[in-house]
């Protein structure tokens, strides 16, 4: 089960996005119909990781809200997690605060990244 609410966050908060529907600009408005991409580590593990769901676009998308989101150190570690997503449970049960913070911001950044990338 906590196998399963791993994979289920892992794939929610990273694979379910692409290019933004009303696109978004670093103003933080919607609708200016700007498709975000970047190329970077987010973006290659995504695409390494074999999910059907993942694209270019949708991959791309992720990266370009990790760059905006993520330290360079954070994303290292959710390429980790691309690998291996039981490491993002792990952090979010331990009690370490360097794990807490990075579930808090690992969290705040799926959900971001599944806004604004959700319709590719």
């Amino acid at each position: 089960m906590i196998r399963l609410f791993t994979l289920i966050c892992a794939l929610g908060a990273l694979s379910a996005c692409g290019g933004s529907r009303g696109g978004y600009n670093p103003g933080g408005s919607y609708g200016t119909g700007a498709v975000l991409f970047a190329s970077g580590p987010i973006n290659s593990a995504c695409m390494q990781a074999g999910r059907r769901e993942a694209s270019s676009a949708r991959c791309g998308c992720i990266q370009a809200v990790a760059d905006r989101q993520l330290s360079s150190a954070e994303q290292r570690r959710g390429v980790r997690v691309f690998k291996d997503p039981h490491q993002l449970q792990e952090a979010r049960q331990s009690d370490r605060k360097s794990d807490n913070d990075f579930w808090a911001v690992w969290k705040e950044f799926g959900t971001t990244a599944a806004t604004l990338c959700s319709a590719t």
